[in-house]
C-alpha cells in the first residue's frame, strides 16, 4: 500500500523519458507517497531534433525550452522535488564520480522503490547505460564498505525499469502492469508539455490504452482503462503470492 512511508526515486536519462514511460505511476506515487526525480540530461543533443530545425538555434536555448517543459510536466504530475544534473547526452558518460553522486542521492532519499530505464532499449544507448548506472549505484548504496561522511548506508530498494519505446525490438516483456486510470489525465497533460517531441504524444497515449487492455485481461478488473508496463530487476519477495 502506498503511503508516506513509501519513497520513490525516479532516474530519467533525458528530459521527457519519465513522462512518456512512467508519468502515470509517478503521479500515483506523488498523490499517496513521496517522489524524488533526477533528470540526468536535457536530451539537447539526441532528443530535441525539432528544436534544432529552428534557424539560429543554440544549445543554451534548447536547454531553456526543455527546462520549461520539465517544470510544467513535473507540476502536472505533482512532483515538487526534482533535479536536473545537466549531463551531456548522446553519448552520456557515466563516470565513477557520477556514480558516487547517485549513491549519495540514493542514501539521501532512502527509496523503497527506484524507477529508471530497463536493461535493453534498442537505438538508445543512453537508456541502456543509465539502466546499469542506476543498478550499480543502488547496489553500492547498500554496502557498508562504500563510505561517504553524512550518507549512511541504505537498504536495497526495489528496482523497476521503464518499458522501452521499441518494445518488441528490445525484447521487452511486461513483468509489472500498473493501473494508472486515476492519474492518466495528469500524464496526458504532462505529455502535452513536450512540444519538442510532439510525435510521441499520440504514441504513448495509445500505449497507455493498450496496456490498460492488458491490465483488464490479466486481472479481470474492468475498471482498469489505462496502464503502464515495467520490468523488474529483482524477483518479487513476500509472504504470499501477489
Amino acid at each position: 500500500m502506498l503511503d508516506k512511508n513509501s519513497n520513490l526515486l525516479v532516474v530519467s536519462a533525458h528530459a521527457a523519458d519519465f513522462v512518456w514511460r512512467g508519468g502515470g505511476a509517478i503521479a500515483k506515487y506523488a498523490k499517496h507517497a513521496n517522489v524524488s526525480l533526477v533528470i540526468l540530461s536535457y536530451g539537447a543533443r539526441g532528443e530535441s531534433n525539432d528544436l534544432w530545425n529552428i534557424e539560429g538555434q543554440t544549445l543554451e536555448n534548447v536547454k531553456n525550452v526543455r527546462r520549461n517543459e520539465i517544470e510544467k510536466a513535473a507540476a502536472h504530475l505533482g512532483v515538487k522535488d526534482f533535479e536536473i544534473w545537466d549531463f551531456e547526452d548522446y553519448h552520456m558518460e557515466l563516470t565513477k564520480e557520477r556514480t558516487e553522486r547517485l549513491v549519495k542521492k540514493i542514501r539521501e532519499v532512502r527509496p523503497t522503490d527506484i524507477l529508471t530505464h530497463g536493461p535493453r532499449d534498442a537505438f538508445n544507448p543512453d537508456h541502456e547505460a543509465v539502466s546499469k548506472f542506476v543498478f550499480d549505484a543502488s547496489v553500492l548504496s547498500t554496502s557498508n564498505g562504500v563510505r561517504f561522511d553524512g550518507y549512511p548506508t541504505a537498504k536495497q530498494a526495489r528496482l523497476f525499469g521503464f518499458e522501452p519505446h521499441q518494445s518488441e525490438i528490445s525484447d521487452f516483456v511486461p513483468e509489472v502492469i500498473l493501473d494508472i486510470t486515476e492519474t492518466y489525465e495528469q500524464k496526458a497533460a504532462a505529455m502535452n508539455c513536450f512540444e519538442a517531441q510532439p510525435h510521441l504524444i499520440d504514441y504513448y497515449a495509445s500505449k497507455a490504452k493498450l496496456r490498460g487492455n492488458h491490465a483488464r485481461r490479466c486481472s479481470g478488473n474492468k475498471e482498469y482503462r489505462y496502464a503502464e508496463a515495467f520490468t523488474r530487476f529483482f524477483p518479487y519477495v513476500g509472504g504470499e503470492f501477489k
